[in-house]
């Protein structure tokens, strides 16, 4: 009885979740119209970053990527600092670091979406756990340096596939003008894309794990985040059923890999894991050292 109440308590867990990601993801894009004009909201929101990868020129986004805000920001960045977009990014990553990865990303769910599809899974392993630090330096290079030295977005125009997805392909459906000046550029883009969404039938979450330059951005902040998982350390016997049973590639419960979806609740043995406030005041081991890998 008692193992059927944890089933249970984990699978209305795993719904909420859920259903948060899909509120979010129309939230993020509730501009009807544009998708039927094929056009870009304009709105004041845009002026807003949205938590998660969405992108601006998405016909239905309300508001603007963080990612693409920070790379137009550092392209102007020689004339000003752009604290706006700094400021939003370190209050998003302070307050809940990559939970908003697993809860507020609309291209997060896709993936997750895409995992349920029945095929053979590519299990964790030493070198998933390599290309996870793929992620760091795409935002090094596409994000930062290609901004400030070559002048474009180089994240958003090279490599994004959520842009793709959201933006380039809406947009080309509903706008001859916009398909006329397709050319290889966008090819490329669709590849991409392509290639993305193959590979997390196989692999989960594959673009988080090992190209998402926001996601290696927030991960900075998971350990200090004011909400987000809590291990009990008095509780915490280290047996790692956590790290083992997460298809992330994380070495601790709200490491740097950790995306926070608190799937780890109901598999800790110890009921040593729970979600909720960790900043200050609270006196709690936020990320506990499990080690132990597969």
């Amino acid at each position: 009885m008692k193992e059927k109440g944890n089933r249970t308590g984990r699978a209305l867990r795993l719904s909420a979740r859920r259903y948060i990601q899909l509120i979010s993801a129309v939230l993020y894009n509730c501009n009807i119209k544009g998708f039927a004009e094929g056009t870009i909201f304009k709105g004041a929101t845009k002026g807003l970053c949205a938590p998660g990868l969405n992108c601006y020129s998405c016909p239905g986004a309300v508001a603007a990527c963080p990612l693409g805000s920070l790379q137009s920001a550092l392209l102007s960045s020689k004339y000003k600092v752009p604290y706006y977009i700094l400021g939003t990014l370190l209050l998003f990553g302070l307050f809940l670091g990559r939970a908003i990865c697993g809860f507020l990303c609309p291209f997060g769910l896709l993936q997750e979406l895409l995992d349920r599809i029945p095929t053979k899974k590519i299990k964790k392993n030493r070198v998933t756990r390599l290309l996870s630090k793929l992620k760091y330096i795409v935002l090094a290079v596409f994000v930062v340096i290609i901004p400030l030295v070559k002048l474009v977005p180089g994240f958003c125009k090279f490599i994004c596939p959520a842009g793709t997805l959201e933006g380039g392909i809406p947009l080309a459906l509903g706008n001859k003008d916009i398909r006329a000046l397709l050319g290889a550029l966008f090819s490329w883009k669709v590849f991409v894309l392509a290639a993305v969404l193959l590979a997390c039938l196989f692999c989960y979450r594959a673009f988080c794990r090992f190209l998402c330059p926001l996601g290696a951005l927030y991960s900075f902040f998971n350990p200090i985040s004011f909400f987000g998982l809590r291990v009990d350390k008095s509780k915490c016997t280290n047996c790692g059923v956590c790290v083992r049973s997460c298809k992330m590639d994380v070495t601790r419960v709200c490491g740097g890999e950790c995306i926070q979806c608190g799937e780890c609740i109901g598999k800790c043995p110890e009921k040593a894991i729970s979600f909720g406030y960790k900043g200050p005041g609270v006196k709690s081991d936020a990320c506990a050292a499990q080690k132990n890998q597969n």
